[in-house]
């Protein structure tokens, strides 16, 4: 497999890997054995650790979360007023 190919892992195959590693399985044999890079698999346990999911939304932290919720109210706002511009167009030419 080449550095550039992408694998994808099924959150099962994570729970899997991360019981081996709390089960006693030293972690450079569970990477090793599975071909994994150290930073995803200790991803994975910090996932599992914190919130029990994989899924990156359920891993936020509240200022992560904030800042989401700014930037789509912000965007919300721009959209709206990108409308009110081109209503006052539209309204000072008649």
């Amino acid at each position: 497999m080449t550095r550039s190919e992408r694998r994808t892992f099924t959150d099962e195959f994570k729970k899997q890997m991360v019981q081996l590693y709390e089960n006693g399985k030293p972690r450079k044999d569970i990477i090793r054995e599975y071909q994994l890079t150290p930073s995803a698999f200790d991803k994975w346990i910090k996932q599992s650790r914190s919130s029990g999911s994989f899924k990156e939304k359920d891993n936020r932290s509240p200022l992560e979360i904030e800042v989401a919720k700014l930037r789509k109210e912000n965007k919300q706002l721009l959209m709206e007023n990108d409308i009110l511009k081109q209503a006052a167009l539209i309204m000072g030419r008649k």
